[in-house]
């Protein structure tokens, strides 16, 4: 197995594909040992689970995945790495390259297609510029994965992982914790990457929940909730509330009272059973 975290590998392996790093599509490539295979030690339940991966870079993380895994699929959206991960993963039948846009991806059919019944998790070293939109795409797609273990900013990680109540928690925070449990497993710092980022890292994995905390319909009307709180999150919740969902002051500041807060609480403030809470009484279900 060739050795992905050594600079000399790297760069000759650049050189002899003609290989130059996109900075628009976020390629820093791991160079850390210690990293991928901790990723794969997470993130991989059992041998028989499937991994998706999303993004390959060289292989390195990859190559780790083959390791504990007995079938892997990872989605790629730069053809220019064929010839490379021809050569890094020829030693792997089992490991298969998609060469798609995650995004595009209808998760539930390609799943099937790649998988079939074989349960599955999903390990990957996300761009950071598409951090979040592919967390929902992941979150939002009805496939319960066994796990969700990705590598993200410092400052994504901080926000993905807080507790809803906290300055820290935002929109983005609610949409994951409501369909998992989420955890910072450990720190990445820039300098483990090449070419190495102007921030550090973390690796954090989101265990979707058994049984969630609400239906799929409460969940819309839930999400419609956090959207508005945070989105004016500088203005008490009684005004980005009853500017994001179109009711009046009077009955916001009635649905927090019987909440037990007051006029004065921001949004960001308010816990996870406190929004559910709120969202039953300002957005009732339909009879």
């Amino acid at each position: 197995m060739m050795n992905l975290t050594d600079m000399n590998v790297i760069r000759t392996l650049a050189k002899r594909h003609h290989f130059t790093f996109s900075k628009g599509l976020g390629q820093n490539f791991l160079i850390d040992p210690e990293v991928c295979p901790a990723i794969a030690m997470y993130g991989i339940p059992s041998p028989e689970c499937g991994v998706l991966e999303i993004g390959t870079g060289f292989g390195v993380l990859t190559q780790e995945l083959a390791l504990k895994s007995e079938q892997v699929a990872a989605v790629e959206l730069d053809k220019r790495l064929a010839p490379v991960l021809k050569e890094t993963l020829g030693e792997f039948p089992h490991v298969k390259i998609v060469w798609q846009d995650i995004m595009k991806v209808s998760l539930p059919e390609f799943l099937a297609e790649q998988f079939g019944t074989r349960k599955v998790a999903v390990c990957a070293n996300l761009p950071y510029y598409i951090t979040s939109p592919v967390l929902m795409h992941l979150l939002e797609s009805g496939v319960r994965f066994e796990s969700i273990t990705v590598m993200v900013q410092q400052e994504a990680a901080d926000r993905l992982c807080a507790r809803l109540g906290t300055r820290a928690a935002g929109a983005v925070t609610a949409a994951v914790q409501l369909r998992g449990q989420a955890e910072q497993l450990f720190a990445v710092p820039r300098d483990s990457f090449f070419p190495a980022p102007k921030v550090d890292s973390a690796v954090i994995r989101i265990l979707p929940y058994d049984t969630p905390p609400c239906t799929p319909e409460t969940l819309k009307r839930v999400l419609r909730v956090v959207k508005a709180g945070f989105a004016q999150r500088r203005k008490t919740a009684v005004n980005a509330l009853s500017a994001g969902l179109d009711l009046s002051k009077e009955q916001v500041t009635a649905a927090l009272a019987e909440c037990g807060h007051g006029a004065t609480v921001r949004f960001e403030q308010l816990d996870l059973d406190q929004v559910l809470a709120l969202t039953q009484i300002l957005l009732p279900e339909a009879d």
